[in-house]
């Protein structure tokens, strides 16, 4: 067996802790006046990958505050998340929680994991590099992998050799889907127009903090304030049948009101075209608040 394989022993005895939790997830979705919440297990797209609604940051400021918990704290948080219902893990390779990700999901059922990890810059060798996010993982797949952090309009050029070599990656199967997150309207625009992509992570929310805006020097890059622009693509993106996860729901931890955050996640799910959401977390009272915002949230739909 793979060593990067989770043991049938491990998945047995985990699947016998979380069988509620799981259940919950899964049946809510589906049939006709069920309710709505925010572990549903969700399609994503067209790419037929489903995960939970609500997903689980592990990169507040770069994964800072979550490195501050520790990792035996990370770990828990990762397993809470999972026991209440939350399997979709969002990791970045730049993220200081990046070596933890392996420990933090040992011992629950693969499977039934839905972890999202991005590459940044231009690897010499893509697909070593692809392996290297496996071999951290310590898993034979990642359910979905992105070009991180795109900013200019003709990314879709100069990024070629990265995103041929996610195709190599993809026909090994070693990722399932395949895509990208932006932080200009220009870059996500040409986002929307490659055929490429299968899942955009685009930062949205109706206050329009932290939204993609015009480019910038990143020194210089202010938010943008319209979010109508970015609206306008995550229609034609969900539209074109790709997986659309929105982010910083929260305005990158700036909504400290209750009230802003409660704002911002019934926006995101009041819109039809965004399949999920990913929040950073760092407490199991985050945990809980924002699974109960999103579930007031729909049950208000």
């Amino acid at each position: 067996m793979d060593k990067r394989t989770l043991t049938r022993r491990g998945f047995l005895q985990t699947s016998a802790a979380v069988t509620g939790a799981a259940l919950l997830a899964g049946n809510a979705a589906f049939g006709a006046g069920a309710r709505r919440s925010a572990t549903d297990q969700v399609p994503l797209g067209k790419t037929g990958i489903t995960l939970s609604r609500l997903g689980i940051g592990t990169g507040s400021a770069n994964g800072q505050q979550q490195r501050d918990m520790g990792e035996e704290g990370f770990t828990k948080l990762v397993h809470y998340a999972f026991d209440h219902g939350i399997t979709y893990i969002d990791t970045a390779e730049r993220y200081m929680t990046f070596d933890w990700i392996a420990g933090s999901i040992k011992g629950l059922p693969r499977e039934k994991l839905y972890i999202q990890s991005k590459v940044p810059g231009k690897p010499e060798d893509v697909l070593a590099q692809i392996d290297h996010h496996r071999s951290v993982f310590k898993t034979d797949y990642i359910d979905s992998l992105l070009i991180h952090c795109m900013v200019e309009p003709q990314w879709t050029d100069d990024w070629k050799r990265i995103m041929e070599g996610f195709d190599q990656a993809k026909e090994k199967k070693w990722i399932r889907a395949k895509g990208v997150s932006c932080h200009t309207l220009p870059a996500l625009q040409a986002a929307g127009s490659a055929d490429w992509c299968e899942v955009h992570l685009v930062r949205v929310n109706p206050q329009g903090k932290f939204m993609d805006g015009p480019i910038a020097p990143r020194e210089q890059r202010a938010p943008s304030t319209d979010i109508d622009p970015v609206l306008k693509e995550i229609k034609s993106m969900h539209d074109k049948g790709r997986g659309i996860i929105g982010m910083k729901i929260c305005g990158n931890g700036t909504f400290k009101d209750p009230a802003d955050r409660e704002k911002s996640i019934r926006f995101a799910m009041n819109n039809p075209n965004i399949d999920a959401v990913v929040i950073g977390m760092t407490s199991t009272a985050q945990v809980d608040e924002n699974i109960a915002m999103i579930n007031r949230a729909l049950a208000a739909t």
